[in-house]
């Protein structure tokens, strides 16, 4: 969607407090002298611990112990490039075929709690698209929480951006027809649609995205519909919860991180990748406008296991 964000140097200075985590819980495993069956085991336990969660700890094991059998690897040291290499291929994503590297005009319906740091990540991300070259719109069809539609205002006054909204209560769903329309009449080629995010379990609100996102795919036109789901990087395996429950209802297309530069819990972009099949698109760097990039899988694989 956006490609002119930094990627890999981002990626590795917002993975620090991970890598630490990781060397501390994963990297303790690799120190011993041979591979066994508590070796194996070991290392399942330790990446369970590191947050990546069992169904996908138990899968990247495996597919390590398969590719170590057939390498004939003899040493921890080898598992681990071996790990390292599963990772980044196992994060690593096609844009193209995903739908985020359109030329054309994008649509954009942002989800997730409140307190995940949804309305920040719509202000970076409208920031990123102006660098980007591109025209953004903002539509605050968050009409259900007091202070909802005055917050994103004050980001499309901060970034310069075209804002529609309506009064707190109106129905989400006409706010975001009359976005759309008014993307087309501005010539705007990106629109970001903040949406209510009290509870992720609440079925009342589920109700409410699915018809957004039908008046969405109606009325889109020209632009290309997505879905991107802002999960705080502090939540751990809860953010796993939050992946399945939002994707069940819309349909979400990738996910933005926040707070990866102040979590140790940054192996739930493995958890969230391997059970939901959701790549993390971009991640949040830091408080500024500007802290935003495009996740580097690559990067945050060798960050979190360093060469020796």
């Amino acid at each position: 969607m956006l490609r002119l964000l930094g990627r890999n140097k981002k990626t590795s200075e917002s993975s620090q407090e991970t890598r630490r985590s990781w060397t501390n819980v994963v990297g303790g495993v690799f120190r011993r002298s041979q591979i066994d069956t508590d070796f194996w085991e070991d290392l399942e336990e330790a990446l369970i611990v590191a947050d990546v969660g069992v169904a996908t700890s138990m899968e990247l094991v495996e597919k390590v112990q398969d590719e170590s059998k057939w390498r004939g690897a003899r040493t921890p040291d080898t598992v681990y490039e071996l790990l390292r290499t599963e990772i980044s291929g196992m994060l690593a994503d096609d844009d193209a075929a995903a739908g985020f590297d359109e030329d054309g005009p994008v649509a954009v319906m942002v989800v997730g709690v409140n307190g995940s740091g949804k309305t920040t990540s719509i202000g970076k991300l409208v920031q990123a698209a102006k660098s980007d070259g591109r025209v953004p719109l903002i539509a605050a069809a968050d009409t259900f929480r007091a202070g909802a539609i005055s917050q994103l205002e004050i980001w499309a006054e901060r970034t310069d951006t075209m804002f529609v909204s309506s009064s707190e209560g109106a129905d989400p769903g006409s706010v975001v027809y009359d976005a759309l329309n008014a993307a087309k009449s501005r010539k705007a080629d990106f629109v970001v649609i903040d949406t209510a995010g009290r509870l992720h379990t609440a079925h009342n609100l589920m109700e409410e995205l699915k018809k957004m996102r039908r008046i969405l795919d109606r009325h889109a036109d020209d632009f290309a519909p997505r879905v991107l789901l802002v999960i705080d990087g502090n939540t751990g395996q809860n953010g796993v919860t939050q992946a399945k429950l939002f994707s069940e209802a819309v349909g979400c297309d990738g996910v933005i991180l926040t707070k990866l530069d102040s979590t140790a819990k940054g192996g739930v972009i493995l958890a969230i990748r391997g059970e939901m099949g959701l790549p993390v698109r971009y991640i949040g760097t830091g408080e500024g406008v500007d802290d935003f990039a495009v996740f580097d899988p690559r990067a945050f694989a060798e960050t979190i296991l360093p060469a020796a």
